[in-house]
């Protein structure tokens, strides 16, 4: 018997029999930690509608187990029964088969950041790895942290303007779950979540921008303060507790109790569409008007990209900002979405790290970094 099944059945008779049920997840896994520096994730891959704006849709759904407290008044025992539940829960649902499980407590920092980097869990997730895990489907569509602030934490993510798909998946893997494990919910209140402003549906939807010409032509400010009003948050590329840089904003709902899952959706759908519009007409109105300046930025961007032997994660992340622009109005023709994308996140400390196969100092990085975005930026020869 693995350890964290021995671990988690003494503590609390309830969830028992799901325990006992459950495979070793560490012995039958078919993908690796170390197989997510190989592959893009689904929403890096540039397409569906609206790709050229919207570079991923995400749906993320809180959920907690009766009986037990929530993570943050939970003790140790608690934990380790809550996480092999949930875990032994996962390996009986069709959709979730062949899924990665990682626990927090045998992963180093570097792991730790590599999967924060990649949108699979939060900066939270990552402090007292107690009874902490993640799940983690083959094409990272499906991500469940276990016993962040809620004792479930579900998420998936599609590429482009695609809420709507995101939406069905979600449902149909909550459906699943709720079939086997009873989670806490009261009907005045709707499900109950550690954090009261989840309280309801305890859903979040949310879309990753890219609004460079809003914030060149001055009007973003505009924006984010009608978003405000509509009591709708504004992030960063790495969502709660970040700042927008290179362009990006992630726009998510803030209320969840009194609202359907649908009508959230909807209210998002119509919000988010609003402002693909104007960035649209931003975009054409820089071409229009102030062409030679666009394309001084757009081209002045990639030449540093394509020859520069040192640069920092800042510096590369504001400059791959405005080539994705260039890709994406039409100015450059030789670069893909896709490869601009995961750049974005090849960039990065971590997966630098992981790609090569130690740790780097900051110098170190801002060199490799250099040489990745020389090397998947090069001509590529033709075949002979």
């Amino acid at each position: 018997m693995s350890e964290w099944k021995s671990q988690a059945r003494e503590f609390l008779p309830d969830y028992k029999t799901i325990i006992e049920g459950a495979k070793n997840p560490i012995g039958s896994l078919n993908m690796q930690l170390n197989d997510l520096i190989k592959q893009s994730g689904e929403w890096l891959k540039g397409t569906g509608p609206h790709a050229n704006i919207v570079m991923s849709s995400r749906i993320r759904l809180a959920r907690n187990l009766v009986r037990l407290p929530f993570p943050n008044k939970a003790n140790k025992k608690n934990l380790f029964e809550i996480m092999g539940a949930i875990e032994a829960t996962v390996q009986q649902i069709n959709y979730l088969k062949n899924v990665m499980i990682l626990h927090m407590g045998d992963l180093d920092n570097v792991d730790k950041q590599f999967l924060v980097e990649r949108h699979l869990m939060s900066h939270e997730h990552v402090a007292n790895t107690d009874g902490k895990s993640l799940i983690v489907s083959p094409e990272e569509v499906v991500s469940i942290m276990v016993n962040e602030e809620d004792h479930l934490r579900i998420q998936v993510m599609q590429s482009g303007f695609n809420l709507n798909e995101t939406w069905r998946i979600i449902n149909t893997i909550d459906d699943a779950l709720a079939e086997k494990l009873e989670f806490a919910f009261q009907p005045d209140w709707g499900y109950l979540t550690a954090c009261p402003t989840n309280t309801g549906t305890a859903m979040r939807g949310s879309v990753m921008l890219h609004l460079p010409a809003l914030v060149m032509t001055k009007q973003i400010n505009k924006v984010l303060a009608a978003i405000a009003k509509l009591s709708f948050a504004s992030r960063g590329f790495y969502g709660e507790g970040t700042q927008a840089t290179g362009n990006f904003f992630q726009i998510s709902n803030q209320v969840s109790l009194g609202h359907s899952e649908e009508d959230i959706i909807q209210n998002i759908n119509g919000l988010i569409r609003q402002i693909i519009e104007q960035e649209e007409q931003a975009r054409q109105a820089l071409l229009m008007q102030n062409r030679p300046m666009l394309e001084d930025k757009i081209w002045r961007s990639l030449g540093i990209l394509k020859n520069a032997h040192i640069i920092s994660s800042q510096e590369t992340i504001e400059l791959l900002s405005m080539v994705r622009l260039g890709v994406d109005v039409g100015l450059i023709n030789n670069v893909s979405r896709v490869t601009i994308n995961e750049l974005f996140m090849m960039m990065q400390p971590a997966h630098l790290q992981k790609m090569e196969g130690k740790k780097l100092t900051s110098a170190e990085r801002d060199s490799k970094r250099a040489s990745l975005i020389r090397e998947k930026l090069a001509p590529q020869k033709a075949s002979q």
